[in-house]
């Protein structure tokens, strides 16, 4: 944990099954877990294993079938859609593998998307900076097909900031990408999320990617099979660390 002991998300036993041609399948068994502000978690396993089902569980995109999830101690198990919707507005930011920018949208439109509908007057302005934070203030006009994977992602996860949530939940967010994309890319979140302070919880297949956080742990067959791999980030191993990309003036 953080030196802040502060939870910022929990769940007590949480359950997820789906009825299949007359039986139950069973996607997530008795999960407990416990994230404190300012941490940085990977979720980590095989396809199959649950990672996903989990995420969308504690961002309140779904519902468990038994047990409770409490994120910034809203009770989400509780609340309707809309007021599970209203939680992450107010708190959470996504990245998700696919990108899902809206094509219809210029790359600045889609960063400034949440912050209008957060009605933020300076939702222009702070896009902008967020974009030039991600090396793109030159492409701002442009419509998600005619930008690269790479740049679509830096697109989202400007998009996933400009809220300044207080967790981000990332779903594979390298999974679309090369490598030599995906560690520009992994650079780029990890050192947004650092300079804004936020809780990071992400799913990966990419065990290097997983080093990168604070902590991992493990899902196998709906269950978490392994919360103590406690790790130091590779940019406190002994390590070359990279430049950091983020300047703090623009910030």
């Amino acid at each position: 944990m953080t030196s802040n002991s502060e939870i910022i998300l929990k769940t007590q036993s949480i359950t997820k099954s789906v009825s299949l041609e007359n039986k139950q399948l069973h996607l997530l068994q008795g999960i407990d877990l416990t994230v404190y502000k300012g941490e940085t978690v990977a979720i980590v396993g095989s396809s199959g294993s649950g990672k996903t089902t989990l995420l969308s569980l504690l961002a309140g995109l779904d519902l468990p079938s038994q047990g409770e999830v409490y994120l910034k101690n809203k009770p989400l198990h509780q609340l309707n859609e809309e007021d599970r919707s209203q939680v992450r507005a107010d708190h959470v930011g996504f990245i998700f593998q696919q990108f899902l920018l809206v094509n219809s949208l210029t790359a600045l439109e889609n960063v400034m998307l949440p912050a209008e509908l957060a009605n933020n007057g300076n939702a222009k302005q702070e896009a902008q900076a967020l974009l030039a934070q991600v090396g793109l203030s030159d492409r701002g006009s442009h419509f998600p097909s005619q930008l690269s994977g790479g740049e679509q992602q830096r697109v989202a996860i400007a998009r996933a900031f400009i809220t300044k949530p207080d967790i981000l939940f990332a779903d594979e967010p390298t999974g679309n990408l090369d490598k030599k994309t995906s560690n520009h890319i992994a650079d780029l979140l990890f050192d947004l999320n650092k300079h804004y302070d936020t809780t990071l919880v992400l799913v990966t297949h990419d065990l290097l990617l997983a080093k990168r956080c604070q902590r991992s742990v493990e899902m196998k067959d709906g269950h978490l099979v392994d919360q103590s791999i406690v790790q130091k980030p590779l940019a406190e191993q002994n390590q070359e660390p990279h430049q950091p990309i983020i300047n703090p003036a623009n910030a």
